[in-house]
């Protein structure tokens, strides 16, 4: 495989948006919201990558543990992070609540929506980065451009989705939710412009900067999955452009211009 450039596919949803990077191989101007881009490879079945763009805030939901998945017949859980790639003023977005909430609390709360206002909306701008353990309610809010990794698996449970006409699964999400506030992980320096955004059960991801050459640690059995999220980026004489995905199953070196940045995720189970 060496490396090679992953192609999205598009997805469109309610709160998307009609203009999106014309990078993605769509018009630029599309008939329905383009909610997500998403990026996926047999190779590295483990992870998914999405972009995401919003014009509404996406519904209050979690995502279940692998033992709660498995429980109810999925291949795995759902954890995930993102990286906000670009944000319009005053944009949000929820994670946890100011305080605990019992399981009666939520249902209450979900059920006569004023779990909107007992979430806290974080203010968030470009270079924010989020690790969301399964069972974290949350909601993305709108006029963001994220970067989601996360465990490869499309399991939602929605909580409220602000009287859209869409299911609501409370009984689940109830059972998954982990109703406490949220914790911001620090990013841990790795070296000159390396730094490790999170160590999670489920993958390890890092934001490499310039100027400077990084070594990117690859195999076949953990192949590495590079996005570039700022231009001035090159792996030899191959250009990344900012916005695009690729994967390498080769160990290679990342040149990286004054001002580029580059995010590295791999699957946590996989050995470098």
């Amino acid at each position: 495989m060496a490396l090679r450039q992953l192609h999205g596919h598009a997805v469109e949803k309610v709160w998307g948006q009609r203009a999106i990077p014309a990078i993605y191989g769509a018009p630029a101007e599309t008939d329905d919201p383009i909610g997500e881009i998403w990026f996926a490879d047999e190779s590295a079945p483990g992870l998914l990558v999405k972009r995401l763009f919003t014009s509404e805030k996406l519904s209050i939901q979690v995502h279940p543990n692998d033992d709660q998945a498995h429980a109810s017949g999925h291949r795995c859980g759902k954890e995930e992070a993102w990286y906000v790639l670009a944000a319009e003023p005053g944009a949000t977005i929820g994670a946890g609540f100011a305080r605990e909430l019992s399981d009666a609390e939520l249902r209450a709360a979900a059920l006569d929506g004023s779990i909107e206002a007992l979430m806290v909306w974080h203010p968030v701008a470009p270079g924010d980065f989020f690790y969301v353990p399964a069972g974290t309610v949350h909601a993305i809010g709108a006029g963001l451009s994220v970067l989601e990794i996360q465990q490869n698996v499309d399991l939602t449970y929605r909580l409220y989705d602000y009287g859209r006409p869409r299911p609501l699964q409370l009984d689940e999400s109830i059972a998954a939710a982990v109703a406490a506030p949220f914790r911001h992980q620090p990013a841990r320096a790795l070296g000159p412009a390396r730094e490790e955004l999170v160590a999670a059960p489920k993958f390890i991801i890092e934001r490499l900067g310039g100027p400077g050459e990084h070594r990117v640690a690859a195999r076949a059995a953990a192949p590495a999955w590079l996005m570039p999220v700022a231009p001035g980026c090159m792996a030899g004489a191959t250009a990344l452009a900012a916005g695009t995905v690729w994967l390498t199953d080769d160990a290679l070196d990342v040149a990286i211009e004054d001002g580029g940045q580059m995010l590295v995720a791999w699957e946590a189970s996989a050995e470098l």
